[in-house]
Protein backbone atom coordinates (compact mmCIF):
# COMPACT_ATOMS: atom_id res chain seq x y z
CA UNK A 1 0.00 0.00 0.00
CA UNK A 2 1.52 3.56 -1.12
CA UNK A 3 1.97 6.22 1.48
CA UNK A 4 -0.14 9.62 0.62
CA UNK A 5 2.52 11.75 -1.19
CA UNK A 6 0.97 14.78 0.68
CA UNK A 7 2.60 13.70 4.19
CA UNK A 8 6.25 12.81 4.49
CA UNK A 9 7.59 9.88 6.01
CA UNK A 10 11.13 10.06 5.92
CA UNK A 11 13.70 13.63 6.41
CA UNK A 12 17.19 13.30 5.10
CA UNK A 13 19.01 16.18 6.80
CA UNK A 14 22.39 17.03 5.37
CA UNK A 15 24.88 19.30 6.64
CA UNK A 16 27.58 20.92 4.47
CA UNK A 17 30.32 23.36 4.18
CA UNK A 18 32.21 23.50 0.92
CA UNK A 19 30.60 20.33 -0.26
CA UNK A 20 30.44 21.73 -3.88
CA UNK A 21 31.62 18.42 -5.94
CA UNK A 22 29.87 16.06 -3.46
CA UNK A 23 26.99 17.40 -3.38
CA UNK A 24 25.45 15.89 -6.95
CA UNK A 25 26.46 12.33 -6.42
CA UNK A 26 25.25 12.59 -2.93
CA UNK A 27 22.33 13.95 -3.99
CA UNK A 28 21.71 11.19 -6.80
CA UNK A 29 22.97 7.93 -4.17
CA UNK A 30 19.91 9.61 -1.84
CA UNK A 31 17.33 9.49 -4.42
CA UNK A 32 18.15 5.96 -5.64
CA UNK A 33 17.86 4.93 -2.73
CA UNK A 34 14.52 6.40 -1.15
CA UNK A 35 12.75 5.93 -3.60
CA UNK A 36 13.41 2.20 -3.64
CA UNK A 37 12.21 1.67 0.15
CA UNK A 38 8.80 3.18 -1.15
CA UNK A 39 8.63 5.60 1.80
CA UNK A 40 7.27 9.34 0.85
CA UNK A 41 10.40 11.33 1.99
CA UNK A 42 12.32 14.68 1.23
CA UNK A 43 15.46 15.64 1.54
CA UNK A 44 16.88 18.90 3.45
CA UNK A 45 20.41 20.32 2.25
CA UNK A 46 21.42 22.71 5.19
CA UNK A 47 24.24 24.96 3.51
CA UNK A 48 26.40 25.87 6.20
CA UNK A 49 27.73 29.41 5.00
CA UNK A 50 29.40 27.75 2.13
CA UNK A 51 31.71 29.88 0.24
CA UNK A 52 32.52 27.73 -2.93
CA UNK A 53 29.41 27.70 -4.64
CA UNK A 54 27.55 25.25 -3.06
CA UNK A 55 24.26 27.13 -2.51
CA UNK A 56 23.57 28.13 -6.01
CA UNK A 57 23.61 24.41 -6.96
CA UNK A 58 21.44 23.50 -4.38
CA UNK A 59 19.29 25.94 -5.59
CA UNK A 60 19.55 24.10 -8.81
CA UNK A 61 18.75 20.83 -7.66
CA UNK A 62 15.63 22.31 -5.37
CA UNK A 63 14.21 23.80 -8.61
CA UNK A 64 13.97 20.36 -10.46
CA UNK A 65 13.03 18.35 -7.37
CA UNK A 66 10.33 19.25 -5.33
CA UNK A 67 10.91 17.27 -2.44
CA UNK A 68 14.22 18.80 -1.97
CA UNK A 69 14.66 21.35 0.67
CA UNK A 70 17.50 24.04 1.16
CA UNK A 71 18.27 25.82 4.07
CA UNK A 72 21.04 28.23 3.85
CA UNK A 73 22.48 30.14 6.69
CA UNK A 74 24.34 33.84 6.26
CA UNK A 75 27.53 32.35 8.51
CA UNK A 76 29.06 29.32 9.05
CA UNK A 77 27.93 28.01 12.59
CA UNK A 78 28.22 24.93 13.19
CA UNK A 79 27.57 21.50 12.63
CA UNK A 80 24.90 21.52 15.49
CA UNK A 81 23.69 24.88 14.24
CA UNK A 82 23.25 23.23 11.06
CA UNK A 83 21.42 20.25 12.29
CA UNK A 84 18.99 22.19 14.41
CA UNK A 85 18.25 24.32 11.31
CA UNK A 86 17.73 21.17 9.50
CA UNK A 87 15.02 19.54 12.19
CA UNK A 88 12.98 23.13 12.12
CA UNK A 89 12.70 22.72 8.42
CA UNK A 90 11.90 18.51 8.56
CA UNK A 91 8.43 17.68 7.66
CA UNK A 92 8.93 13.85 7.85
CA UNK A 93 8.02 11.62 11.18
CA UNK A 94 11.35 10.65 11.03
CA UNK A 95 14.53 12.33 10.35
CA UNK A 96 17.69 10.45 9.12
CA UNK A 97 21.28 12.80 9.57
CA UNK A 98 24.51 12.18 7.40
CA UNK A 99 27.35 13.94 6.72
CA UNK A 100 27.82 15.56 2.93
CA UNK A 101 31.10 14.38 1.92
CA UNK A 102 29.90 11.14 0.77
CA UNK A 103 32.05 9.41 3.75
CA UNK A 104 28.63 7.94 4.58
CA UNK A 105 26.79 5.57 2.31
CA UNK A 106 23.26 6.06 1.21
CA UNK A 107 22.84 2.26 0.59
CA UNK A 108 23.18 2.22 4.39
CA UNK A 109 19.42 3.89 5.26
CA UNK A 110 17.23 0.86 4.46
CA UNK A 111 18.56 -0.57 8.16
CA UNK A 112 17.61 2.66 10.04
CA UNK A 113 14.22 2.59 8.25
CA UNK A 114 13.64 -0.86 9.48
CA UNK A 115 14.81 -0.36 12.96
CA UNK A 116 12.87 2.52 13.78
CA UNK A 117 10.23 0.80 11.88
CA UNK A 118 10.54 -1.78 14.78
CA UNK A 119 9.94 0.72 16.92
CA UNK A 120 13.13 2.57 18.02
CA UNK A 121 12.98 6.25 18.67
CA UNK A 122 16.93 6.45 17.90
CA UNK A 123 18.95 4.27 15.66
CA UNK A 124 23.23 5.37 15.94
CA UNK A 125 25.51 4.32 12.66
CA UNK A 126 28.14 2.30 13.88
CA UNK A 127 31.59 2.53 11.99
CA UNK A 128 32.95 -0.57 13.69
CA UNK A 129 35.71 -0.81 10.49
CA UNK A 130 37.81 2.30 11.27
CA UNK A 131 40.28 4.14 9.12
CA UNK A 132 43.30 6.15 10.83
CA UNK A 133 46.65 5.35 12.70
CA UNK A 134 46.51 2.95 15.62
CA UNK A 135 46.60 5.78 17.85
CA UNK A 136 43.51 7.60 16.56
CA UNK A 137 41.54 4.49 16.38
CA UNK A 138 42.51 3.55 20.49
CA UNK A 139 42.10 7.00 21.46
CA UNK A 140 38.69 6.70 20.16
CA UNK A 141 37.64 3.80 21.18
CA UNK A 142 38.81 5.14 24.65
CA UNK A 143 36.74 8.31 24.52
CA UNK A 144 33.53 5.86 23.40
CA UNK A 145 34.49 3.98 26.75
CA UNK A 146 34.45 6.97 28.87
CA UNK A 147 31.03 8.80 27.03
CA UNK A 148 29.30 5.31 27.66
CA UNK A 149 30.57 4.93 31.21
CA UNK A 150 30.09 8.48 31.99
CA UNK A 151 26.56 8.63 30.43
CA UNK A 152 24.73 5.02 30.79
CA UNK A 153 24.58 4.74 26.82
CA UNK A 154 25.88 2.07 25.70
CA UNK A 155 26.60 3.40 22.23
CA UNK A 156 29.80 1.75 20.12
CA UNK A 157 30.17 4.93 18.01
CA UNK A 158 29.34 8.48 19.32
CA UNK A 159 31.21 10.72 16.71
CA UNK A 160 29.29 9.44 13.42
CA UNK A 161 26.58 11.22 12.33
CA UNK A 162 24.58 9.05 10.18
CA UNK A 163 21.88 8.50 13.14
CA UNK A 164 18.09 8.52 12.68
CA UNK A 165 15.53 9.75 15.01
CA UNK A 166 11.77 9.95 15.55
CA UNK A 167 11.05 13.64 14.64
CA UNK A 168 8.47 14.55 17.82
CA UNK A 169 11.16 13.39 20.29
CA UNK A 170 14.43 14.96 18.47
CA UNK A 171 12.22 18.48 18.70
CA UNK A 172 12.27 18.44 21.97
CA UNK A 173 16.43 18.08 23.02
CA UNK A 174 18.05 21.38 22.69
CA UNK A 175 20.98 21.59 20.69
CA UNK A 176 23.63 23.78 20.93
CA UNK A 177 27.53 23.59 20.84
CA UNK A 178 28.72 19.90 20.07
CA UNK A 179 25.81 18.64 21.82
CA UNK A 180 24.59 16.98 18.34
CA UNK A 181 26.84 14.29 19.80
CA UNK A 182 25.30 13.70 22.88
CA UNK A 183 21.45 13.37 21.79
CA UNK A 184 21.05 10.60 22.75
CA UNK A 185 22.22 11.55 26.13
CA UNK A 186 19.66 14.04 26.08
CA UNK A 187 17.07 11.83 24.19
CA UNK A 188 17.40 9.35 27.27
CA UNK A 189 15.78 11.70 29.77
CA UNK A 190 12.83 11.42 27.81
CA UNK A 191 12.57 7.34 27.72
CA UNK A 192 13.65 6.77 24.01
CA UNK A 193 14.46 3.37 22.93
CA UNK A 194 17.76 3.46 20.95
CA UNK A 195 19.67 1.02 19.18
CA UNK A 196 22.79 0.90 16.56
CA UNK A 197 23.55 -0.72 13.05
CA UNK A 198 26.22 -1.42 11.52
CA UNK A 199 27.52 1.24 8.40
CA UNK A 200 30.46 1.48 6.23
CA UNK A 201 32.02 4.41 5.62
CA UNK A 202 34.55 5.45 2.51
CA UNK A 203 37.50 7.76 2.02
CA UNK A 204 37.02 11.17 1.86
CA UNK A 205 36.52 11.83 -1.94
CA UNK A 206 36.87 15.88 -2.37
CA UNK A 207 37.60 18.32 0.11
CA UNK A 208 39.33 18.38 2.92
CA UNK A 209 37.89 17.39 6.39
CA UNK A 210 36.51 19.67 9.41
CA UNK A 211 37.08 17.62 11.70
CA UNK A 212 40.40 16.87 13.69
CA UNK A 213 41.74 15.51 17.28
CA UNK A 214 41.04 19.04 18.77
CA UNK A 215 37.45 19.41 17.87
CA UNK A 216 36.81 16.46 19.81
CA UNK A 217 37.99 18.41 23.33
CA UNK A 218 34.71 20.46 23.34
CA UNK A 219 32.71 17.56 23.54
CA UNK A 220 33.86 16.57 27.03
CA UNK A 221 33.16 19.99 28.02
CA UNK A 222 29.44 19.37 27.08
CA UNK A 223 29.48 16.18 28.25
CA UNK A 224 29.56 18.07 32.18
CA UNK A 225 26.88 20.49 30.93
CA UNK A 226 24.74 16.77 29.83
CA UNK A 227 25.72 15.08 33.03
CA UNK A 228 24.64 17.93 35.23
CA UNK A 229 21.47 18.53 33.06
CA UNK A 230 20.38 15.19 33.37
CA UNK A 231 20.99 14.44 37.24
CA UNK A 232 20.46 18.29 38.35
CA UNK A 233 18.55 20.31 36.19
CA UNK A 234 15.40 20.08 38.86
CA UNK A 235 17.44 19.97 42.27
CA UNK A 236 20.82 22.42 41.41
CA UNK A 237 21.10 22.51 45.48
CA UNK A 238 22.11 19.46 45.93
CA UNK A 239 24.87 19.68 43.82
CA UNK A 240 26.08 23.30 44.79
CA UNK A 241 25.04 22.25 47.84
CA UNK A 242 27.03 19.10 48.68
CA UNK A 243 30.44 20.88 47.96
CA UNK A 244 29.66 24.02 49.48
CA UNK A 245 28.74 21.70 52.78
CA UNK A 246 32.19 19.88 51.99
CA UNK A 247 34.42 22.94 51.53
CA UNK A 248 32.78 24.69 54.49
CA UNK A 249 33.17 21.21 56.88
CA UNK A 250 36.95 20.89 55.62
CA UNK A 251 38.00 24.53 56.05
CA UNK A 252 36.00 24.44 59.62
CA UNK A 253 37.80 20.93 60.72
CA UNK A 254 41.00 22.72 59.87
CA UNK A 255 40.23 25.63 61.88
CA UNK A 256 39.47 23.47 64.96
CA UNK A 257 42.56 21.22 64.63
CA UNK A 258 44.69 24.55 64.46
CA UNK A 259 42.56 26.51 67.11
CA UNK A 260 43.32 22.78 69.39
CA UNK A 261 46.75 22.87 68.79
CA UNK A 262 47.29 26.56 70.40
CA UNK A 263 44.92 26.19 73.40
CA UNK A 264 46.82 23.11 74.24
CA UNK A 265 50.41 23.15 73.06
CA UNK A 266 50.18 27.43 72.64
CA UNK A 267 51.18 26.81 68.95
CA UNK A 268 51.45 30.33 66.56
CA UNK A 269 49.16 29.37 64.06
CA UNK A 270 50.47 32.44 61.44
CA UNK A 271 54.37 31.41 62.17
CA UNK A 272 53.63 27.72 62.26
CA UNK A 273 50.79 26.86 59.65
CA UNK A 274 49.89 30.31 57.91
CA UNK A 275 49.52 28.95 54.20
CA UNK A 276 46.91 26.38 56.06
CA UNK A 277 45.15 28.98 57.82
CA UNK A 278 44.56 31.26 55.08
CA UNK A 279 43.63 27.89 52.90
CA UNK A 280 40.93 26.99 55.25
CA UNK A 281 39.42 30.27 55.21
CA UNK A 282 39.41 29.96 51.58
CA UNK A 283 37.44 26.88 51.99
CA UNK A 284 34.99 28.17 54.44
CA UNK A 285 33.97 31.53 51.83
CA UNK A 286 34.33 29.11 48.56
CA UNK A 287 31.66 27.16 50.86
CA UNK A 288 29.42 29.60 52.04
CA UNK A 289 29.32 31.02 48.30
CA UNK A 290 28.56 27.63 46.81
CA UNK A 291 25.82 27.19 49.15
CA UNK A 292 24.48 31.00 48.04
CA UNK A 293 24.86 30.09 44.36
CA UNK A 294 22.93 26.64 45.19
CA UNK A 295 19.74 28.98 46.70
CA UNK A 296 20.22 31.07 43.97
CA UNK A 297 19.62 28.43 41.03
CA UNK A 298 17.22 26.64 43.33
CA UNK A 299 14.77 30.14 43.00
CA UNK A 300 15.64 30.22 39.41
CA UNK A 301 14.22 26.73 38.45
CA UNK A 302 11.25 27.39 40.64
CA UNK A 303 10.41 30.89 39.09
CA UNK A 304 10.81 28.80 35.65
CA UNK A 305 8.26 25.88 36.03
CA UNK A 306 5.80 28.45 37.99
CA UNK A 307 6.34 31.08 35.61
CA UNK A 308 5.12 28.35 32.43
CA UNK A 309 2.43 26.75 34.48
CA UNK A 310 4.39 23.89 35.03
CA UNK A 311 4.64 22.45 38.24
CA UNK A 312 6.84 19.01 37.20
CA UNK A 313 9.70 18.67 35.77
CA UNK A 314 8.49 15.28 33.55
CA UNK A 315 6.86 14.78 30.60
CA UNK A 316 3.33 12.96 30.45
CA UNK A 317 3.36 10.58 27.58
CA UNK A 318 -0.29 9.59 28.22
CA UNK A 319 -2.63 9.14 30.85
CA UNK A 320 -4.82 5.61 31.19
CA UNK A 321 -7.69 5.46 33.31
CA UNK A 322 -9.72 2.15 33.50
CA UNK A 323 -13.80 3.01 33.26
CA UNK A 324 -15.37 2.66 36.26
CA UNK A 325 -18.94 0.49 37.04
CA UNK A 326 -21.74 3.21 36.66
CA UNK A 327 -23.00 0.57 39.06
CA UNK A 328 -20.16 1.02 41.84
CA UNK A 329 -20.11 4.72 41.33
CA UNK A 330 -23.95 5.04 42.42
CA UNK A 331 -23.16 2.87 45.51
Amino acid sequence: MSEDPRFVRYSVIVPLCNERESITPLYGRLKDTLDATGHTFECVFVDDGSTDGSFPLLQEIAQVDSRVTVVALRHNAGKSVALGAGFNAARGDYVITMDGDLQHDAADIPRFIERLEEGFDIVCGWRNQRDGSLLQRAATRCANWVLGKLTGVRIHDWGGGFKAYKRQLVSEVPIYGELQRLIPVLALRRGAKICEVPITTAPREHGVSKYGMASKLPVFLDLLTVRFLLRYLSRPLHFFGTAGVLAVFAGGMLEAWMLLWKLLYGMHIMTDHGPLLIFSAVLIIAGVQLLALGLLAEMQVRHYYQSRGRHTPYDVACVIRAQRNEEEVSD
